[in-house]
């Protein structure tokens, strides 16, 4: 079973952003669509506060009517953020993510954060493992 830290490794770009709390929804928005990602981490001295994705941006500003620019990131971001390790195998992951309905999760390794992965990461490495035993099996079978 492979773990988050192969999946970090083949991770084009090891960059997590973040923003601090007092950041508008609007430049957490900005800052997505121009790095083309789904989360954003709130940290403050370092310290993660909470997770920004675009979940948070559906159901907490648009759908409730507040303004992109007058809403402060600490006011709808999700403050319970889940972490994992890179010792953590695909396996775990997809059953986190699986069971709390997780789209992101936050790569700790002693008290600091090294990465970040998502469920498009977790699923292209879970198919590149059935990919790799499929051809093992293959060439026992044909040897």
């Amino acid at each position: 079973m492979n773990t988050v830290a192969q999946i970090l490794l083949s991770k084009p770009s090891h960059a997590v952003h973040t923003v601090p709390p007092e950041a508008s929804v609007r430049e957490a928005i900005e800052l997505m669509a121009s790095q083309r990602i789904g989360s954003l981490l709130i940290v403050e001295d370092g310290r993660i506060l909470g997770i920004f994705t675009e979940r948070d941006y559906a159901h907490k500003v648009e759908v409730r009517g507040r303004t992109s620019t007058g809403t402060p990131i600490r006011e709808v971001m999700t403050p319970d953020v889940m972490f994992v390790t890179p010792a953590t195998t695909t396996q775990e992951c997809m059953a986190l993510m699986t069971d709390k309905r997780l789209r992101h999760l936050p790569v700790m390794d002693k008290g600091a954060l090294v990465g970040l992965i998502s469920i498009g990461d977790l699923v292209k490495e879970i198919i590149s493992e059935q990919q790799f035993v499929i051809a093992q099996l293959e060439s026992y079978i044909h040897s």
